[in-house]
């Protein structure tokens, strides 16, 4: 089911060592090719605004609400009617991950300069003024995106958070009731029935009853992903989050079970998820071709897993040691990196990239979709080498607020005045002599 990477030897004898982010390959997204079909949507969008946004919900979703806001109505009849153990379930992830942003929550800090004290530069954490939070509802409704979106934004202090998700034809053109429960349950109080590029676009622009936001977060389709692309500068984003992957780093005391459980987890979310395992073991990897075809034949979406099981995305790397795997894992860096070895915690420790890192047999990346307490919104297609998940960090602006009494800035004039005639702005140092010169007020 699933190809087979050699990386055994770490050279090839035509050109030397193997460049381990090129021998994995991904999936094959053109986010530049969907900024053609993007564009016309979101000019529509500013131009038209909600007459353009029900045309397009017609046309890509085969509905169009009346009304494109969620009336509070419906929100409360999604919580009142929601299965109890979904709601405990939901109730228990929210627990969980405010705990954890509240611990990340970074205060303000005061540095102090000068002889008497008389310079501070405060470094303030400013909550972003109004967001965007999308939350997908295609392939399926991805109630637990709402929680990850919507926690880190209140434990930030974002004073307005507006939330948007597909219409949905089977339930009279609004977002999934799952969806809607959980947004009662946070208490969003301002949800939208628009999905797709024409939601970015909503947010990034106002329409109707939707005010203009400052930042947009979630993951999406191509379409969403090429739309943050394109307006980014209008709004802030968190990401252009492609499709999920997951890499396992495993040795012969791993579970060949638990690792195909796991790689059929992520594969069961899209066609073009990724699913890759990292071992020198081929023990391991027999057993768990075994274990694929047994467990993909038995579960719900068979057809969606085999493609993405067999498609170039997803692959068995075969390497020397664990060294070598974890180079090839640092190299690939993984939306979702899983350890299954022995030692997994020494391993774990000495990942440099990855969105988050999962340690030992029951840390499964399903448990962070849900409830360990982290963020499952992550950098994909590589991006954890340069960039981090969702955060309370991702909702804050760091200011910084710089007071100087006339003591403390004589003390450090000269220097400003040699740095500004070393840039050819003298202008910049005479606005620091003319303080000094001239008594205050005078």
């Amino acid at each position: 089911m699933m190809r087979r990477i050699d990386l055994r030897g770490g050279t090839t004898p035509d050109s030397g060592p193997v460049d381990y982010r090129a021998a994995v390959p991904r999936a094959e997204v053109d986010v530049e090719a969907a900024l053609h079909a993007v564009r016309p949507i979101c000019e529509a969008v500013r131009t038209r605004g909600v007459e353009a946004i029900a045309e397009l919900s017609q046309r890509f979703d085969g509905v169009a609400p009346e009304d494109i806001r969620v009336p509070a109505s419906a929100l409360a009849d999604a919580l009142e009617t929601l299965d109890p153990d979904v709601r405990a379930g939901l109730e228990e992830s929210i627990r969980r991950l405010r705990t954890s942003c509240e611990a990340e929550r970074e205060r303000d800090t005061v540095t102090t300069y000068g002889r008497a004290g008389g310079a501070t530069v405060t470094h303030r954490m400013v909550p972003v003024g109004r967001v965007g939070l999308y939350v997908p509802g295609g392939v399926a409704p991805l109630v637990s995106s709402v929680v990850m979106n919507v926690v880190p934004a209140q434990v930030a202090g974002v004073g307005s958070i507006a939330l948007t998700s597909s219409p949905q034809k089977d339930h009279g053109g609004l977002p999934h009731p799952t969806i809607l429960a959980a947004c009662a349950l946070l208490g969003v109080e301002e949800v939208y029935a628009v999905g797709g590029a024409q939601a970015i676009a909503m947010f990034a622009y106002g329409a109707g009853p939707c005010e203009r936001v400052d930042l947009v977060t979630g993951p999406g389709s191509i379409h969403t992903v090429a739309a943050k692309r394109l307006l980014k500068g209008v709004i802030g984003i968190d990401s252009e989050a492609g499709p999920t992957e997951i890499a396992v780093l495993a040795d012969d005391t791993a579970d060949a079970a638990y690792v195909a459980a796991d790689l059929i987890s992520q594969a069961e979310h899209d066609v073009l998820a990724a699913s890759v395992l990292v071992t020198p073991s081929e023990r391991l990897a027999d057993d768990v071709e075994a274990e694929l075809e047994k467990q993909v034949f038995a579960t719900r979406h068979s057809d969606r897993i085999r493609t993405a099981l067999s498609a170039v995305q997803s692959a068995i790397v075969l390497v020397d040691d664990l060294e070598q795997g974890l180079a090839v894992v640092d190299a690939y860096a993984a939306e979702h990196l899983e350890i299954q070895t022995e030692d997994a915690a020494a391993w774990a420790a000495r990942v440099r990239n990855a969105g988050a890192v999962f340690v030992g047999s029951f840390a499964p990346v399903s448990l962070g979709d849900y409830c360990a307490g982290s963020n499952h919104v992550l950098p994909t297609g590589g991006c954890a080498c340069h960039s981090s998940g969702l955060s309370v960090r991702a909702f804050l602006k760091s200011v910084h607020v710089v007071e100087y009494d006339r003591d403390a800035l004589g003390e450090v004039a000269d220097h400003v005045v040699a740095l500004a005639e070393a840039e050819d702005l003298p202008a910049h140092g005479a606005a620091v002599r003319v303080r000094l010169v001239t008594e205050p007020g005078s």
